[in-house]
Formats: structure tokens, sequence, C-alpha cells
């Protein structure tokens, strides 16, 4: 079985790092569950009182800022030279 000539054997780079940022975005969440929790199950007395309510919102700051930054650059769309992605 050999590829058509006319097709390329690697994705370009554009629609890569586009499968790539997708991915990101759909690993998000599990990460911040992960991230949310291990500290929890790990450090319980640390993260009872004041220091749990730090790390609750610093993780929060940090999951808004990420998504956003995910966000804004799958919006962009692809560019003028990029060719389309496959799926």
């Amino acid at each position: 079985m050999s590829l058509p000539p006319d097709q390329p054997i690697f994705l370009e780079r554009a629609a890569y790092r586009r499968r790539r940022l997708r991915d990101a975005a759909r690993l998000l969440p599990m990460v911040t569950l992960a991230a949310l929790l291990l500290p929890v199950w790990l450090m319980p007395a640390t993260m009872s009182g004041a220091g749990g309510m730090i790390w609750l919102f610093g993780l929060w700051l940090v999951v808004i800022a990420a998504s956003a930054l995910l966000h804004w650059r799958l919006g962009r769309g692809p560019r003028a030279g990029d060719p389309p992605d496959a799926f």
C-alpha cells in the first residue's frame, strides 16, 4: 500500500499545532480536576484552611487564564495560506 503522490506524509505545521491545541483544550478539565484533588488527598492538613482557599482560588485563576489563551489561539482560525484540517 502506498500513498498517493499528491498526499504529504506528515501534517502541515499549522494543522498539527491546531490539533495539539484542541487536545490541550480537551485535557484541561481533567488536569484541573487532578490539580484540585491531588493536594487534598496528599496533604489534607495543609489544604484544610487558608492554604486550601489560596490553592483553590490560585488554581481557579490559572485555569481561567489557560482556557482564555486556548480559546484565543483556537478562535483565530486558519490563516490565508494554511491548508484545511482533515478532521
